[in-house]
């Protein structure tokens, strides 16, 4: 698609970066913001009731409306244009978080009031994370961007935003209070919505299918698009061993991030600056991996680069917390985790958007994504009933070695082979042929 279309804001034919600069801007600011809230959140939850139960629980009941709304929201992000839902949640997002720290000041905030905001909080940042994801392939064409390039990008930007909202975090809750950390959070989500609506043209990343005025054939209303997304899914042996396996390390990795290292903070003593210092030194590593996947991805294999991946990203970081190593230790862990961790994006990235035919990108990563995440709101409400019961070295043990076997094991399933098929012949296949076209911004095999 070339910048002639309505709003494109370029001249015909001309290279323009603008469209996925703007999206990894938003990007960035918003991911910042609910880094900074991984730690102000949970970290408000456990020092004012003094339970893991029910800091998981606050997790819960975030990650379930997120991965519920997410995953319906799917064909009306093909409909509408991902444009218009980005900002707009984005928006009711801002409102959402900037009322806990409002409503706690007047003394206001009960436990269950609090539940509501961050249920409301999920339910509106699940559609507004999809609506980005959706504009990358469209804004990498504009830009004449390799697909594996600009999915790199995305993964370091993604890292990045971890880095500094980890870092930004443990420092406004370690000086200013976890309440500090919520209104930055907030702000942050604002200034997302903001960017999308001026900075992206209109029609930006909008579902690829003729208008019903122009093919004389009546437009599919809301559940058969769901169902076309779940067909497709449901053919895909691929897509859904990816989504499983990621599923169960989601789970996993919820449950360390919002219940377990915090708790192994305050046993240990370390506090919320241990918690910003551990995702600031993996989110760095990961930039640097990011940055290296971007460069280079497009040469090497999948499937080994993949896998690698989540060894080094995965089970180390469990079981050097459960040893109680010295926090430099732990640090270097962490750092070789992150280096790993930032190949697996921008790997995952490329293969799903040239799996998934373009007008229907938005229903099936929808689909795909709340399958991918279904597990994140129990993993911190597991993780919390399971250190409060066992203790947390056992469970960090658990952990560790759950993700070790869901890593390894899943590698030997046989489909597996196709991730390393770069051109994404089978999904161009079932698009009509003005469609069929490289979506890598490379000539097709």
């Amino acid at each position: 698609m070339t910048d002639d279309a309505p709003g494109a804001g370029g001249t015909p034919g001309k290279r323009s970066v603008r469209p996925l600069a703007g999206v990894l801007a938003a990007m960035a600011v918003s991911l910042t913001g609910t880094r900074i809230s991984v730690v102000a959140l949970p970290w408000f939850v456990l020092v004012t009731t003094g339970s893991a139960t029910q800091t998981g629980l606050v997790a819960f009941f975030e990650m379930t409306p997120y991965v519920v709304v997410k995953a319906l929201t799917g064909p009306l992000v093909d409909r509408i244009g991902p444009r218009a839902v980005s900002w707009t949640t984005d928006l009711a997002s801002a409102t959402a978080a900037a009322a806990v720290p409002l409503f706690h000041a007047l003394d206001l905030l009960s436990f269950p009031f609090l539940l509501a905001l961050v249920a409301l909080i999920g339910a509106a940042r699940g559609p507004g994370d999809l609506a980005k994801e959706v504009m990358v392939p469209e804004a990498a064409e504009r830009g004449r961007v390799p697909l594996e390039r600009a999915t790199g990008l995305a993964g370091v930007t993604e890292r990045l935003a971890s880095t500094v909202g980890l870092a930004v975090g443990g420092s406004l809750v370690a000086l200013l209070g976890p309440l500090t950390g919520l209104a930055v959070n907030a702000g942050c989500f604002a200034l997302g919505s903001v960017i999308i609506a001026l900075a992206l043209p209109r029609g930006v990343g909008h579902a690829a299918e003729k208008a019903p005025s122009q093919t004389g054939v009546t437009e599919p209303g809301y559940w058969r698009r769901f169902g076309e997304g779940f067909a497709f899914l449901r053919g895909e042996p691929l897509l859904l061993t990816v989504f499983v396996m990621v599923g169960i390390t989601n789970l996993l990795d919820a449950g360390f991030n919002t219940v377990l290292v915090p708790v192994w903070a305050r046993e240990s003593g370390s506090g919320p600056a241990a918690i910003g210092l551990l995702g600031s030194v993996m989110g760095a590593s990961a930039v640097c991996g990011s940055l290296i996947a971007a460069v280079v991805a497009h040469r090497l294999r999948r499937r080994v680069v993949f896998f690698a991946g989540f060894l080094l990203a995965g089970a180390p970081r469990f079981v050097v917390l459960a040893l109680d190593a010295p926090t430099g230790i732990v640090a270097a862990v962490f750092a070789v985790g992150g280096f790993g961790a930032g190949f697996i994006n921008p790997v995952l990235g490329a293969v799903l958007f040239e799996r998934i035919p373009r007008r229907m990108l938005g229903r099936v990563k929808a689909l795909g994504n709340s399958l991918a995440w279904a597990g994140i709101p129990l993993g911190g409400l597991v993780a919390g009933a399971a250190a409060a019961s066992a203790g947390l070295v056992p469970v960090l043990f658990a952990c560790g070695a759950a993700y070790f076997l869901t890593t390894n094991l899943t590698g030997l399933r046989p489909e597996w082979r196709e991730m390393d098929r770069p051109d994404g012949r089978r999904a161009r296949e079932r698009l009509p042929e003005e469609h069929a076209r490289p979506v890598s911004g490379r000539p097709s095999a």
